[in-house]
């Protein structure tokens, strides 16, 4: 049965803790990997066998500081749009749901000519003026939840 009061915390700070002056108790047991005299007599050791044994390399940011953010420009929406364009009807905007192919916003770089419906998370100011000037619309997440409780 455990208990606190074992010999070593009863014994605590009285030189030989029970074991006699001569060291009885000096061999047994296991003392772990001692790591003492790396820095002093080892230190040629440590330079043959673990020179990376000291200090420490690089910096691991908080994985809560990391946003996964996939972006994509209006260049490769433009391809997406020309392989969708024959299946829409004549007349009709192009519609892109990027959130479900997985990015979460749109950057403005590239140019444009198709009408296109694109929904997204976010988006520049940039791509929006782009996408209006081609005569489309971009549909984000907080014009859906309206749209949605409208209904």
């Amino acid at each position: 049965m455990p208990h606190k009061l074992r010999k070593i915390r009863k014994k605590r700070g009285s030189r030989t803790c029970g074991y006699g002056r001569v060291g009885q108790h000096r061999k047994s047991g296991s003392k772990g990997e001692r790591r003492a005299g790396r820095h002093k007599h080892l230190w040629s050791w440590v330079l043959r066998y673990e020179p990376d044994y000291f200090g420490n390399v690089g910096f691991v940011s908080p994985k809560s500081l990391k946003r996964d953010i996939r972006c994509i420009n209006l260049k490769e929406l433009e391809e997406i749009a020309m392989k969708i364009a024959p299946k829409t009807k004549r007349g009709e905007k192009i519609f892109i749901d990027l959130e479900e192919m997985g990015y979460t916003k749109l950057l403005g770089e590239g140019k444009i000519t198709l009408p296109v419906r694109v929904k997204v998370p976010s988006y520049t100011k940039v791509a929006l003026r782009k996408i209006e000037e081609a005569g489309g619309e971009i549909i984000s997440a907080e014009e859906t939840e309206e749209i949605e409780i409208a209904k």
